[in-house]
């Protein structure tokens, strides 16, 4: 599995996605899984990796919280929460999006890493 987590520089919600990640990758037994953060610099880069905000959520190359027709952009993400508009997607959906990415070959792999 490979998780990585796109950002813009100095981005306020890159330290809280680091560990809204890590939790919930914790918590699902993938303590093993390394998170790997990408600062993307430029337009051309942003349109490249079909960025559209910081931050954006990558597992297995797949930004689970996309919608289709959305442009690229270098600035910052929000995330439809039931209080309105935030930063960050909220914990449960974080979850439900690795466990639907992962499934039990996600949970076999991560297994393998441990050291």
């Amino acid at each position: 599995m490979h998780v990585e987590l796109l950002v813009v520089r100095d981005c306020p919600n890159e330290a809280p996605a680091v560990a809204m990640l890590r939790a919930a990758l914790d918590e699902m037994g993938l303590s093993g899984i390394g998170i790997v953060t990408t600062v993307i610099e430029t337009s051309q880069a942003a349109e490249r990796r079909g960025f559209i905000g910081s931050p954006t959520f990558l597992i297995n190359g797949i930004d689970p919280f996309g919608e289709p027709g959305q442009p690229s952009a270098l600035a910052c993400r929000v995330y439809p929460h039931p209080s309105g508009l935030t930063g960050l997607p909220d914990l449960s959906e974080l979850r439900q999006a690795l466990t639907q990415l992962t499934g039990p070959k996600g949970r076999s792999h991560s297994s393998e890493r441990h050291h």
